[in-house]
């Protein structure tokens, strides 16, 4: 079974996701956004296999490079994003000097691509390209628990108006491959409250 915790995290209030299975003290991180001390004390003694990003905006990346270095432990990105890690025009971190300081980190150590399979903690994480918010974007589900990053929130999604943005290709992935899941689908999203995939496909005014 899937253990989740939730982190708001930095001055945009990102969701940070700390998962575990059978082992406790065995994890990977989801989106370590900016600010991430409350993160950081909650993995003290735990190994962590991997971070995973839904993309690389500033406030998804913010606690790479600390929690990295602390913990040894490799980044996985999708390669469309492979350079925003390093360049703060990209992650967007120039664009908003008054909310964060510009951000740069290491490049990921591996690459992200649809239909994947990762095998961590015990449990399989299968990757969904969904781009539209950032080109890179992705969806991680783990039985029936899908992180989403910024692509759907609870009666929302993802703005398009940022660099590599594209509402087209937002109402294709939420459509295309979000929307076919199970109702029963749980999603955390980047940001804002927890939803399923039935409730969003009924109610979601934006994709209704």
């Amino acid at each position: 079974m899937l253990n989740i915790r939730n982190y708001n995290l930095g001055p945009l209030q990102t969701n940070a996701y700390l998962l575990t299975g059978a082992d406790p003290k065995r994890g990977i991180i989801i989106d370590p956004g900016m600010n991430p001390a409350g993160l950081i004390r909650n993995i003290e003694g735990m190994e962590i296999e991997a971070i995973l990003l839904t993309h690389a905006h500033f406030d998804h990346m913010g606690g790479v490079d600390e929690i990295r270095k602390l913990k040894n432990c490799p980044v996985y990105l999708h390669t469309l994003e492979s350079e925003w890690l390093t360049n703060p025009k990209l992650n967007g971190s120039l664009m908003w000097p008054n909310v964060s300081p510009p951000l740069t980190t290491d490049p990921a150590e591996f690459d992200l691509a649809e239909g994947q399979t990762l095998k961590l903690i015990g449990m399989d994480f299968r990757v969904y390209h969904t781009p539209g918010h950032s080109p890179g974007s992705v969806s991680f589900l783990c039985g029936n628990d899908l992180f989403s990053g910024d692509v759907l929130f609870r009666l929302g999604v993802g703005r398009t108006d940022l660099p590599g943005g594209r509402e087209r290709d937002l109402f294709d992935s939420i459509r295309g491959k979000l929307f076919k899941l199970d109702d029963e689908v749980k999603v955390y999203p980047g940001h804002g409250s927890r939803t399923t995939i039935g409730f969003e496909r009924e109610r979601n005014p934006y994709v209704s």
